[in-house]
């Protein structure tokens, strides 16, 4: 069975991955200890997730998994996009509750926006590097409309005030599973499980 490492020490996201790529070996950076901590410097989801997948690949040996999402606001042009965790900066960190205090700045900067201007969408890109160079990049997005007060205590981050396309709850009242069949995570994940088998049998042929 081929190991294949996927660039988090959370847990969670081990335990998602392992579901969706079925009968391969996922294991986290807890197994690989001294494993690099990688800096998300690049101005792209793709390239944030290419940089961890790179630098675990070539610590480990081992074909390495890494992704980069965020939450994209319309009418902030995108933003908070790559800047998702840190949209509070020094504030939220000083708060102690970095998610809360990036909700909260997200909600006060979009207060005087309408509803019918509150879209937005969050992306996803998702790699696999193998040891030898090979890179494959998928992306999969979420479309929706930010509202006004949090509901909901599942999820994390920006789930309580995201609405998906087509529903009237926010991701933080779904279950884990009704999350995953239409999240961003979710779809970018699948394709790259979709073509995993093809571009691991690429690697072990070059």
């Amino acid at each position: 069975m081929t190991r294949i490492v996927l660039a988090t020490h959370n847990q969670g996201k081990v335990a998602e991955l392992r579901r969706i790529l079925g009968d391969l070996d996922v294991v986290g950076l807890d197994e690989f200890p001294g494993a690099p901590d990688v800096a998300e410097t690049e101005p792209t989801f793709a390239g944030n997730a290419l940089l961890k997948a790179r630098a675990i690949a070539a610590f480990t040996g081992l074909p390495a998994v890494a992704d980069d999402s965020g939450l994209c606001v319309d009418a902030l042009n995108g933003m908070p996009g790559v800047l998702s965790a840190r949209w509070s900066g020094r504030f939220g960190a000083a708060a102690g509750d970095r998610d809360a205090a990036n909700l909260q700045l997200l909600l006060d900067q979009l207060a005087d926006v309408p509803d019918e201007r509150r879209g937005a969408h969050f992306l996803c890109a998702a790699v696999l590097v193998t040891p030898d160079g090979a890179e494959r990049t998928v992306e999969g997005r979420m479309r929706g409309t930010v509202i006004r007060e949090p509901r909901g205590t599942g999820g994390f981050g920006y789930d309580p005030i995201f609405v998906p396309d087509g529903e009237t709850r926010t991701t933080a009242e779904m279950s884990a599973a009704e999350k995953d069949a239409i999240s961003h995570r979710g779809k970018a994940f699948r394709e790259l499980a979709a073509v995993l088998p093809e571009a691991l049998a690429a690697a072990g042929r070059s």
